[in-house]
């Protein structure tokens, strides 16, 4: 059986209405179940379902997702079941436009993007405690009715607790536009980077652009990586400042630094109306809060410091001086009598006095005269110098060395200034100069080896940069011709199943070489080593050569 239907063929109990979709697993339709009249969608896998037993295996695991979802913002299961060797999914059929279509006309006010996405928001927080990730987070995945109602679409991609049986072709699906850093690497995945998709997401609603642009996927996911978008802000400067805040959250590369939870960033966008200070209520993700009012801080008191005590003049300080007369001597001799007196007694004291001064007149002059008479006598002495001789000047003393003191102001006893020494015989100032030229000359061939050691690095590196670069545009090359093979091999293989045909197993292998080869080829690519994505991308160009050969291109 075909996997093309058309309007109005009926197809078990379903009549098909029109094509919704169309997709690498398959198709969508609008189908009419004839029996309940009741309008549904019909997504089918391509037919033939052993020699594409991955995407067998990822159709089945959306369909028991899906079966054990039950969420009024996602589009739900109504039942499975296989149709001539095809696998059939009939789910709800949603009326309305995805979020993308929407987009076409501009972005979105921030009032309604917020609406939305606090919608699918619930419908995240439903699935993550259910222990799902939809991986796939993206506006075209989300379906707007008339009613203002946002469905959830689409967990293909989606994996359940510790499922790990996408392979590694399998792990990089998803939109590049939205991808999760983590989901770029090839790493584990779990409800943050639904954050990051749906992150993204919000950023394009409310800004009508993405948040990173490329011309290759691979510079696409380079930049989920290391780059950081613009401040949504900057594009639309209408959006709330704690909007603006809340994306730029939800799209930190670091898992542990966005949202920890799809009702964490639920709760922040309520809080948008009301200011960012109130998101403190929120305890499982980062919080950028306004800052808050600085608290008062204590009067400073400056020290007292004693007044500065005024000068008191000395004059008013101390007692004038009070004049004293000087007193007089007393008088050695009695005072002489009165006049008219009797004179006896003032003979008598005359004499007394006479006798006193001969006797000390004799006390002085007889030994000084018996002294000479002494001297005369001795012969004379044949020294002509004075008999009273002066004292040596310093000089003709051998002293002994004083110790000089600070305070010895005898220029004599302090010991001689010496004549600044000189820095050094002619061969020593010789040899001074010859050492610090041999110094010079070491310097700089130490600094020119270490130029010229930096300079090789530098040329090493952009020597690797330069081979990473090549690599990165061989890797889009073979990536935009995979692709195309892949397509042209999809459509022989549809011919074929037509007829009850398979592909060979040869071209089978190589396809599946050529795309695992490609997937190693990036991981390398992204880790910086160049060497071993290009014997990945050698490996992958070897089959892919296989493949067009094959494919008569």
């Amino acid at each position: 059986m075909s996997q093309e239907y058309t309007v109005g063929q009926r197809v078990g109990d379903y009549e098909t209405l029109a094509v919704l979709g169309a997709g690498g697993m398959g198709k969508v339709y609008k189908v009419r179940n004839v029996i309940s009249d009741r309008i549904e969608a019909m997504k089918i896998l391509l037919p033939n379902l052993g020699s594409q037993k991955e995407l067998a295996d990822r159709f089945l695991r959306e369909i028991k997702v899906l079966a054990s979802l039950s969420h009024p913002n996602i589009a739900s299961l109504r039942t499975a079941l296989t149709l001539d060797d095809q696998l059939v999914m009939i789910m709800e059929f949603v009326e309305g436009v995805t979020l993308s279509s929407r987009l076409q006309s501009g972005p979105l006010p921030p009032a309604g993007a917020i609406n939305y996405v606090e919608q699918v928001l619930t419908a995240l927080s439903y699935a993550h405690h259910l222990n799902i990730v939809h991986r796939d987070i993206k506006p075209s995945n989300m379906m707007l009715t008339p009613q203002g109602v946002v469905k959830l679409m689409d967990f293909g991609i989606a994996h359940s607790g510790g499922d790990r049986s996408l392979t590694m072709t399998g792990t990089m699906l998803g939109s590049v536009n939205y991808m999760s850093p983590e989901q770029v690497n090839g790493g584990p995945t779990d409800a943050r980077s639904d954050i990051y998709s749906l992150g993204a997401s919000l950023y394009e609603l409310v800004t009508g652009q993405l948040p990173f642009r490329g011309d290759s996927n691979y510079s696409l996911m380079e930049a989920h990586v290391k780059e950081i978008p613009k401040a949504p802000m900057v594009l639309q400067p209408g959006i709330p400042n704690a909007l603006n805040q809340i994306i730029l959250i939800a799209l930190a590369k670091e898992p542990e630094k966005r949202f920890q939870s799809a009702d964490a960033m639920r709760v922040a966008l309520q809080s948008v109306g009301t200011g960012v200070s109130q998101w403190s209520g929120v305890t499982d993700y980062p919080v950028q809060s306004a800052k808050s009012p600085t608290a008062s801080a204590p009067a400073i008191v400056a020290p007292v410091w004693p007044a500065t005590p005024v000068p008191v003049a000395v004059s008013a300080a101390l007692p004038a001086p009070t004049p004293t007369a000087v007193a007089t001597a007393p008088n050695v001799f009695p005072p002489p009598p009165a006049a008219g007196g009797n004179h006896r007694g003032l003979y008598v004291a005359l004499g007394a006095l006479l006798v006193v001064g001969v006797l000390f007149a004799a006390a002085i002059y007889l030994p000084w005269r018996v002294r000479t008479q002494a001297n005369a006598q001795k012969p004379n002495p044949t020294i002509s110098t004075p008999t009273v001789q002066p004292p040596n000047p310093p000089t003709d003393i051998t002293p002994v060395q004083p110790v000089n003191t600070p305070g010895d102001l005898n220029a004599t006893n302090m010991p001689k200034k010496q004549p600044p020494t000189k820095s050094g015989s002619d061969a020593d100032k010789a040899k001074q100069q010859s050492e610090a030229v041999a110094k010079a000359e070491e310097e700089a061939r130490a600094k020119a080896a270490a130029q010229e050691k930096a300079d090789e690095e530098a040329r090493a590196k952009a020597a690797a940069e330069a081979e990473l670069e090549e690599g990165k545009t061989q890797y889009d090359q073979i990536s935009a011709r995979s692709s195309s093979a892949d397509q042209l091999l999809e459509n022989l293989k549809g011919e074929q199943r037509a007829q009850g045909l398979t592909l060979r197993g040869d071209v089978v292998s190589a396809q599946q070489r050529m795309e695992t080869n490609l997937a190693r080829a990036l991981t390398a690519l992204q880790s910086g080593d160049s060497a071993k994505a290009k014997k990945y991308m050698e490996s992958a160009e070897r089959d892919l050569e296989f493949l067009e050969k094959f494919l008569g291109r």
